[in-house]
């Protein structure tokens, strides 16, 4: 159930049986020659509606720019500063809050999102006590990012044998492929694996790594392998949804 496709009357009546919502995150930047720039987004979006539909949760719009300055030497990156993302998901939570819901479980496509995201976690707790003290709602978060389970590890090493990288990696890849196989694009690349290494800052990184990718392959990238991992994320997140809903 996607909440931009349903009324408020739907709404008001999921909200009856559950106070839970799933919020896909991810970014808009680079990802190396044959990597859509949308593919974070596009990988938090997909896994999360898949969520979605085997837990029967709303999934609400996916907030498609993150905290990619980083990236920001490659045409077609965009970016938000910490501060602006913080502010964000306070005014996207706080508008939820307002209609009873109180878990909020975020799908995350970018690494670049995670320290940032959890830090607006603390802001929006530190507000709600502010303004409400022990009355207020009990407000829960969680941050999944979808590649962060033993399945879709043990089926990296599986296709990739060592070459997946840590940007603009064949996994994420092959799941945009999967997703959008009309969008599949065909580059060579030469060396057939990146070098892998560390950054300061976006020019450093577009020196470091010229045509983006850091220490990966994703010419190694299949519409099949696309498939594969979106079932293992699914299965794996959906079980971390329905746990979250439970604790007490």
């Amino acid at each position: 159930m996607q909440l931009h496709l349903s009324t408020w009357a739907e709404v008001e009546t999921y909200l009856q049986s559950s106070k839970g919502v799933i919020l896909p995150i991810g970014s808009t930047e680079q990802h190396g020659p044959n990597g859509l720039v949308g593919t974070d987004a596009i990988c938090a979006e997909v896994i999360a509606r898949g969520v979605g539909d085997a837990t029967g949760a709303l999934v609400g719009p996916t907030i498609p720019v993150g905290m990619a300055v980083h990236h920001m030497e490659f045409p077609g990156s965009m970016t938000l500063k910490p501060s602006t993302l913080i502010a964000l998901l306070r005014d996207y939570v706080g508008s939820l809050v307002e209609h009873g819901f109180e878990r909020f479980f975020f799908v995350n496509g970018h690494g670049g999102n995670i320290a940032t995201v959890r830090a607006a976690f603390y802001e929006i707790h530190a507000e709600q006590r502010a303004l409400k003290g022990r009355s207020g709602p009990d407000l829960r978060f969680t941050l999944v990012s979808w590649w962060e389970n033993a399945e879709i590890g043990r089926l990296s090493r599986e296709f990739y044998q060592g070459k997946e990288g840590s940007h603009a990696t064949p996994s994420e890849v092959s799941l945009t492929q999967y997703a959008y196989p009309d969008a599949i694009k065909t580059v060579a690349m030469e060396p057939e694996q990146a070098p892998a290494g560390g950054f300061h800052d976006a020019r450093d990184f577009r020196r470091r790594y010229p045509d983006g990718r850091i220490g990966s392959a994703p010419g190694l990238a299949s519409p099949e392998h696309g498939k594969q991992l979106y079932d293992a994320a699914v299965g794996a997140i959906a079980a971390q949804y329905r746990s979250f809903l439970a604790e007490s």
